[in-house]
C-alpha cells in the first residue's frame, strides 16, 4: 500500500514580519537569533500543513546568512517541503528582506530544517509523500540515503 501524496504547493507558507528596534543590536542589525526563531515558525507551519498532525523540530540542518537585515525591513520567509520521508520531512526556508522605502528585496539567508510528525504518545507517525510540481521544486536538494531522525532527546 502506498502512502498518500501532497503537492509542494499544499503546504507552502510565507511569513512576514517587520523588524523593530527590539529585534536588533545597537547598530541596527537584526539579531540572527530573531531571524532563526522566525525561520522555525515558518518551517513549522509548513511541516504542520503537510503532515496535518503535531510536528517537532528534529534539527536545523543548515542556516546561512548572506546579508544583514536592518530595523525597518520587512522580513519575508518563504517555506516549502523539499523532501518527505516516512515520518520526517525537510523544509527549506528562503529569507528575504524588503526595504519598505525603496522596495528593494534582498535574499538575506537560507535554511533547511528537519521535522518529525508524532502521534498523541510522542511516537513518529507516517506522513504523506511530497510531489514536486515545477522544475525548480524537482531540483531542490533531496536527502538521499538519509536516516529517519529520532524524536528522543530534547526536541
Amino acid at each position: 500500500m502506498s502512502r498518500p501524496t501532497k503537492p509542494v504547493t499544499a503546504s507552502k507558507t510565507t511569513l512576514s514580519s517587520q523588524m523593530m528596534p527590539v529585534d536588533a543590536n545597537p547598530m541596527g542589525n537584526v539579531h540572527g537569533g530573531t531571524i532563526l526563531k522566525l525561520v522555525d515558525v515558518a518551517a513549522g507551519v509548513t511541516a504542520l500543513r503537510h503532515a496535518r498532525t503535531v510536528v517537532v523540530t528534529a534539527s536545523i540542518d543548515r542556516m546561512d546568512f548572506y546579508h544583514p537585515v536592518y530595523v525597518g525591513n520587512l522580513l519575508n520567509l518563504k517555506a516549502s517541503v523539499n523532501y518527505a520521508g516516512t515520518t520526517s520531512m525537510e523544509v527549506g526556508v528562503r529569507i528575504e528582506a524588503e526595504d519598505l522605502k525603496t522596495g528593494r528585496i534582498t535574499h538575506t539567508g537560507s535554511s533547511y530544517l528537519t521535522y518529525v510528525a508524532i502521534d498523541e504518545n510522542g511516537q513518529p507517525i507516517e506522513i504523506p509523500d511530497v510531489i514536486p510540481e515545477t522544475p525548480d521544486e524537482n531540483d531542490v536538494g533531496r536527502k538521499e540515503n538519509s536516516e529517519e531522525p529520532s524524536v528522543s532527546g530534547s526536541c
